[in-house]
């Protein structure tokens, strides 16, 4: 079992930065980040692989958003810049054991999700 523990969330204006931060309890090779807008779907955000350093983002996240790990401390962070109103949902670390991806299939481990809220 892995447990993640999100934080970092928060309410910002049109054009603000947020930077959100997951601990793991163990480490695991593939971590990301989704969200989930009210009434929509969860999707997919980024996620990085500890083996080869590769990171990959949604398109629309793209050159705003940045996924970091620190596997010393067993964390994950994405920075966020430049948000938008479509930003707005609630943000879920996750971990994946087998395939890493970024679906939500492909996670194993989630976090209790934590709130971003993006003002205009």
């Amino acid at each position: 079992q892995v447990q993640l523990v999100e934080s970092g969330g928060g309410s910002v204006q049109t054009g603000g930065s947020l930077r959100l931060t997951c601990v793991e309890s163990r480490y695991t090779d593939c971590m990301g980040w989704f969200r989930q807008a009210p009434g929509k779907e969860r999707e997919g955000v980024a996620r990085v692989i500890h083996r080869d350093g590769f990171s990959y983002y949604a398109d629309s996240v793209r050159g705003r958003f940045t996924i970091s790990r620190d596997d010393a401390a067993n964390t994950v962070s994405l920075e966020m810049n430049n948000l938008r109103p479509e930003d707005t949902g609630v943000y879920y670390c996750a971990a994946a054991v087998n395939v890493c991806g970024l679906l939500v299939s492909d996670f194993d481990y989630w976090g209790q999700g934590t709130q971003v809220t993006v003002s205009s």
